[in-house]
């Protein structure tokens, strides 16, 4: 069966057996508290696996499953799962960093992975078309980029109440997904270079913001 296929058969039957609200949701979402004094890491990788509604698995299954092929082509089978579940646990490893003095805060969903997968796709191919609801134009995938770090770094810095996305595991996803491109095919990284770091800045910001002004974290 075709890995990609298996990751969204599997996510979906976790999904609609686990669903959300039930004991085991609660069990294996991604939860600070649970992670940090109870020690239970399994959240980490579990919470990827979980999903609100049906619209937000499906949502995340089309992205994985339109642009995961290019990944497969690209690292092959054992680097398509490297990506997928690397970009879930260094979400949710920055998640964790952001959010360690809130121990309510929880999460779940598979956007870290997904957002990996995506974000190497996009370094091999930074002129990738992306499209969006009612816009027949593709976008350029580095111009994408660009503005989904712009658009997560702000609200990472500018919180909102019932946002309930969770910025930090997708920039951390697409950060993995991104660095790990780079660093398996880095012909194709010199070759991209400009469209790369054209797409990273915000992510430099973040990084200021983060460890050099100390104001998130």
């Amino acid at each position: 069966m075709n890995i990609i296929i298996l990751i969204i058969a599997i996510t979906a039957l976790v999904t609609f057996t686990v669903p959300n609200g039930s004991a085991n949701f609660e069990k294996y979402k991604f939860n600070v508290g649970a992670i940090l004094h109870r020690k239970e890491y399994i959240r980490l990788l579990s919470s990827g696996f979980l999903h609100a509604d049906f619209m937000h698995l499906l949502f995340n299954m089309m992205t994985l499953y339109f642009f995961g092929p290019v990944i497969v082509e690209g690292f092959g089978n054992l680097g398509f799962l490297l990506i997928y579940f690397g970009s879930i646990l260094l979400g949710n490893i920055f998640s964790l960093f952001i959010y360690q003095n809130q121990s309510w805060y929880s999460a779940i969903g598979a956007s870290g992975g997904v957002s990996g997968v995506l974000f190497s796709a996009i370094a091999l191919v930074p002129q990738i078309g992306i499209y969006f609801f009612f816009i027949p134009i593709p976008i350029p995938g580095f111009i994408f980029g660009l503005l989904y770090f712009s658009y997560s770094v702000y609200m990472m810095l500018n919180p909102r109440m019932n946002d309930n996305i969770g910025h930090a595991a997708h920039l951390g996803g697409a950060f993995f997904g991104l660095v790990y491109a780079v660093i398996v095919h880095p012909e194709s990284a010199i070759q991209n270079a400009l469209f790369i770091a054209i797409m990273s800045l915000p992510l430099i910001y973040l990084a200021y913001e983060i460890f050099i002004k100390k104001r998130i974290g």
